[in-house]
């Protein structure tokens, strides 16, 4: 076999053998020999080769029993870097990883997700390219880019799905539009599914079962079922903001409907109230600055907008029964009152069998949910046993 030739059938690749060291955890010839069942020939090989790329590098050597103690081998998560973009209604944040999913660089900007597709995305890929520099990493480090969108999105074409608030993007090709400009796989997904993803990934990797919430300018979750993420067969699972709220009555959605759990209690439902009433607020922000600063009408729409998130979140333990419920986005900033209405009401409303092991938590990766999600996203991919062979064969 040659150094280029692939695998023979049956035989685990380098892709294959570099999954069992991405645990950060090193490693000696021998021990892989002993987990694989490879000859060490072969594992000598496939070390090398992974070792040339730059993504294995030495370790400190193991234990000897006698004579010259062996050497041991680790990922190296510095090798490459991929981009992460977190698109929402009105910014965006990228950022750079490295392969451990470790933000290097990052930066967030205002935008208009109504512009257009064209003008959205060429606006991340010029502040990706910018930001790739300021990093100090080259275009031939970059194994790929991962983008969240504030919509519906078919993971598997990289298309949006009659996005609500994103007026001509329904069926453009991201995927497509992202390649042609970096050259790189670029893999697209909704930016509550990429949360949800960040999430489970830095903070909760032990609870197999997640539910990210997030309530911003929107309301929308994403589910995380055995480890992994359910987007359902046309990406729409967790849309959880166009649920018939119990209380909701006539109330426009943007989406055309009535009475829709995002008219009632997101960022901006709260907001239009609350400046009903006289307050200074134009946004969800502006809520969540009014809470920080004590006032009254603040906190009790927050606690009321909680309750009403927790109403339509009481069936969906019933059905999904998660062991966390992760709530993010602008709103839960304001510290615990949102979350202390979701609680009052779907721990009173849910079975207990469904809510005996369940925590209902504030998101621990806050703003950098998303782009972590996304480069999460797209490691996954790049660093598969496929993907990797056809990398270290090219």
């Amino acid at each position: 076999m040659t150094a280029n030739a692939g695998p023979a059938e049956g035989v685990p690749g380098r892709g294959a053998l570099f999954q069992l060291l991405r645990d950060g955890r090193p490693r000696t010839r021998a021990e892989l020999s002993a987990e694989t069942g490879l000859a060490r020939s072969t594992i000598a090989d496939r070390i090398d080769r992974l070792l040339a790329a730059g993504l294995l590098r030495y370790a400190d050597k193991a234990g000897s029993t006698g004579g010259r103690p062996p050497s041991m081998f680790a990922f190296n998560p510095a090798a490459r870097v991929v981009l992460a973009a977190d698109v929402g209604a009105t910014h965006v944040t990228v950022a750079v990883a490295d392969l451990g999913g470790s933000v290097i660089a990052e930066r967030e900007h205002a935008i208009d997700i109504a512009d257009g597709p064209e003008a959205v995305l060429g606006d991340v890929v010029a502040n990706a390219c910018a930001l790739l520099t300021e990093a100090g990493r080259r275009r031939q480090e970059l194994l790929g880019i991962g983008v969240g969108l504030p919509g519906p999105v078919e993971h598997a074409t990289g298309r949006p799905v009659r996005p609500p608030i994103m007026p001509g993007w329904d069926g453009f090709d991201v995927r497509t539009y992202l390649h042609e400009r970096l050259g790189v796989v670029s893999l697209v997904d909704n930016d509550v599914n990429l949360m949800a993803l960040g999430e489970h990934r830095t903070h909760w990797p032990e609870s197999p079962n997640m539910m990210f919430v997030k309530v911003a300018t929107g309301i929308g979750s994403g589910l995380v079922s055995d480890g992994r993420l359910h987007r359902g067969s046309r990406g729409a699972a967790g849309d959880l903001g166009h649920v018939q709220a119990p209380h909701g009555e006539d109330v426009p959605c943007r989406c055309g409907n009535l009475g829709c759990l995002e008219a009632v209690a997101s960022g901006a439902a709260v907001a239009a109230r609350l400046k009903a009433r006289g307050l200074p607020v134009e946004s969800g922000v502006d809520v969540v600055a009014l809470a920080r600063n004590g006032s009254v009408d603040a906190l009790r729409a927050l606690r009321q907008a909680g309750r009403d998130i927790g109403e339509v979140l009481a069936a969906a333990v019933s059905l999904f029964n998660p062991s966390v419920i992760v709530v993010g986005g602008a709103l839960s900033q304001a510290g615990e009152h949102l979350i202390a209405g979701v609680r009052e009401v779907v721990y009173r409303r849910s079975l207990p069998l469904a809510t005996e092991e369940l925590r209902i938590v504030q998101s621990r990766a806050g703003d950098q949910a998303g782009v972590l999600g996304a480069a999460a996203m797209v490691i996954d991919h790049a660093l598969s046993p496929q993907e990797l062979d056809a990398l270290l064969a090219g």
